[in-house]
């Protein structure tokens, strides 16, 4: 069993061979699971989206095809970890750890959802295991479903766009980078984590601070 995991751990993260293996329609479950499903918040989104647009540079793939299928897969998938959030609601925090599912990701998705409010929907399109409980958040928060659509639609859109386009135009104008392929995930793995490190290390400042355990004046 353990042996089977690490080979399928092995698979997801190798990403171009992961895309080679699952194609288009793989690709597009992908995003819809680890933007719509608790679960998914291991898979790996802004490297796929870049390789795919690398992919797309040298022919493999289809822009006008990939671009669209991706952006409706995450609009479907933030739309049903909003469903989850305002189903499940407040029992949600009560559900212990497991192995596909972390607690502490969806407390540490509250806070955020409590410092930047509904514009957490965009933002979060661009920071892994964020995106994968932001609209579970959202559901849980009661944000009107219309108010979501608007951040929704936006969000998956500049995510999709952005990325993908990344991977297309370095395809196209850096020679030769489809051998160093690896490089490019790492950097964008690496790139897509600072917006993560950065809100950890703000919120360790701020709770070393002498008043930070006092109650702000309303």
């Amino acid at each position: 069993m353990l042996e089977l995991l690490q080979s399928v751990f092995r698979t997801l993260y190798n990403v171009p061979e992961l895309i080679r293996l699952v194609g288009l329609a793989g690709m597009t479950f992908i995003v819809f699971a680890e933007t719509g499903l608790m679960v998914g918040f291991f898979l790996p989104g802004d490297s796929l989206l870049v390789t795919a647009g690398l992919f797309a540079a040298r022919g493999d793939l289809v822009m006008a095809r990939l671009v669209p299928s991706l952006i409706v897969a995450a609009f479907i998938g933030n739309s049903t970890g909003y469903w989850i959030g305002s189903r499940a609601g407040r029992a949600l925090y009560n559900r212990p750890s497991s192995l596909l599912f972390r607690r502490e990701h969806l407390l540490r998705t509250r806070e955020f959802y409590e410092r930047h409010g509904g514009i957490t929907i965009v933002i979060a399109q661009f920071m892994p295991i964020v995106r994968t409980f932001a609209p579970v958040v959202a559901g849980a928060a009661e944000m009107r479903y219309q108010r979501f659509i608007s951040f929704n639609i936006i969000g998956a859109i500049l995510w999709i766009v952005s990325m993908t386009l990344t991977g297309y135009f370095l395809g196209r104008s850096v020679p030769n980078i489809d051998r160093n392929i690896h490089l490019v995930v790492a950097a964008v793995i690496a790139l897509s984590l600072l917006p993560g490190i950065a809100a950890w290390a703000r919120g360790r400042l701020s709770a070393g601070r002498p008043d930070a355990a006092a109650p702000a004046d309303r």
